[in-house]
């Protein structure tokens, strides 16, 4: 199937890679229309926060789940999850969207599943398209992207594939710098995955990330989205970017318009005040409106074992 290159943004600073969007010219629309065909053709199917209107921005923090070749009609198969990805995504539009766990081939897979107007960046976790992905996607229609890098969550950030803090699987950034056309607002959006199995590498990456934050220009709003693998309110990652690091947790300030379902159902039931392992942080001039998160499915079907967290804000 043909691969069509969109143009390449540039080299990043000091990883020196960086992957620009490819879009595959058939399978959005099929996955798509698959969903809807699955879903029956809802017409009471509702957006929990959909397009961005006005000067408010959509975003959501969404780990894909890896495709693991797992057998077609399992809870797993990523060929059954992705249409209803594709649905969710048609549904809720995103204005930026970072994902965590996606493969190379997702990716693109994932680029061509968008509505038209979408582009992304990113990295593969081992360099090139190898490992997977701390995507960021983004409606081009609307954002521009000024500046844009990748470090690793180690003893040396600047280089590629690094892992130095007890954890076998290698852990990166994703960061964007976005002019918002619409309101000439700049603003930066950081897209991370800490480890599933080291507490000591969820702290100093919390700490690593927190110090590169403070970096940025402090005039300019941040959002950070990621899977921290730890539960919001009790760890000391998240004391270390929120209760001591000045970051915003948008579930506890935001209007909540879903309920407080844990962000990791493991394609079981959502369970009700379970750990928050998926967040949306914001720092600086930020206001917080909605926040979701959404057990989205058809017909039983998840698009991911963990369940997208969603935020509605306004760069104040």
């Amino acid at each position: 199937m043909a691969v069509s290159r969109r143009t390449v943004l540039g080299v990043a600073g000091a990883s020196g890679l960086v992957t620009a969007g490819a879009a595959i010219n058939a399978p959005g629309a099929q996955a798509r229309s698959a969903a809807r065909g699955a879903a029956g053709e809802r017409t009471r199917e509702r957006a929990v926060i959909g397009p961005a209107r006005g000067d408010r921005l959509h975003v959501v923090s969404f780990n894909i789940r890896m495709d693991a070749n797992a057998a077609p009609g399992t809870p797993d198969s990523w060929a059954d999850r992705r249409p209803v990805l594709a649905r969710f995504l048609e549904l809720e539009r995103p204005t930026v969207l970072g994902v965590q766990e996606a493969l190379y081939h997702q990716v693109k897979q994932l680029d061509g599943d968008l509505p038209a107007g979408y582009d992304w960046i990113g990295l593969g976790r081992e360099g090139g398209g190898r490992g997977e992905f701390m995507g960021i996607y983004y409606d081009a229609n609307r954002l521009e992207p000024l500046d844009f890098d990748h470090f690793w969550l180690s003893d040396t950030p600047n280089v590629i594939g690094s892992a130095s803090w007890g954890n076998s699987v290698i852990r990166m950034v994703t960061w964007v710098r976005f002019l918002d056309r619409r309101t000439e607002r700049a603003f930066v959006h950081v897209n991370t995955h800490f480890d599933h199995q080291s507490e000591p590498s969820r702290q100093r990456s919390a700490a690593l990330v927190r110090e590169r934050i403070e970096g940025f220009d402090p005039s300019l709003p941040v959002v950070l989205t990621g899977d921290f693998n730890t539960p919001a309110g009790s760890s000391e990652s998240y004391r270390l970017l929120v209760t001591e690091g000045g970051l915003t947790d948008t579930w506890q300030t935001g209007r909540q318009v879903t309920p407080d379902w844990g962000t990791f159902p493991g394609y079981g039931e959502p369970v009700r005040g379970g750990d928050r392992i998926d967040w949306v942080l914001t720092g600086g001039p930020v206001e917080v409106l909605r926040v979701a998160i959404n057990t989205y499915r058809v017909r039983g079907r998840y698009p991911s074992d963990h369940a997208p967290v969603q935020a509605e804000l306004r760069l104040a």
